[in-house]
């Protein structure tokens, strides 16, 4: 098996190209530092599996003559006069929960575990996480 891992900062800055040339083809690409290990991998590949792992549960209601989205368990909801204004909402919503989460969240207990809702926001585009949360366009 084919891994690149290098054991130091300064040998994978050496070796950079090499490094992101083996996550970009979807091989283990690791840097050791210190006592701690890092993964180097393509956003594409993370983004897509962390979307078949974390499903949205977005719950999308009609109520009042408009709409509301929210996800049960995550403090971000939105409301639009229609579905679509609503959905938009809740993609701004969530681009602002995962900015949130980057500066001050990380660390509370009740949304540490967010981490890879987080990445997965960060990492998607308006079109994927619409189509995250309420499926694929028609």
């Amino acid at each position: 098996m084919s891994i690149t891992h290098y054991d130091s900062y300064t040998d994978a800055r050496a070796h950079l190209k090499d490094l992101l040339d083996a996550a970009e083809r979807g091989r283990v690409a690791t840097v050791r530092r210190d006592a701690g290990r890092t993964a180097v991998v393509d956003v594409e590949r993370l983004r897509a599996v962390l979307a078949a792992l974390i499903a949205s549960r977005a719950q999308v209601v009609a109520e009042a003559g408009g709409w509301s989205v929210f996800i049960p368990g995550l403090p971000v909801s939105a409301d639009g006069a229609t579905f679509e204004e609503a959905v938009v909402e809740m993609i701004d919503a969530l681009r602002e929960y995962a900015e949130d989460w980057q500066e001050r969240l990380l660390d509370a207990p009740n949304h540490r575990n967010n981490w890879g809702l987080v990445q997965l926001i960060s990492l998607s585009t308006d079109d994927q996480l619409r189509e995250w949360l309420v499926g694929p366009a028609r």
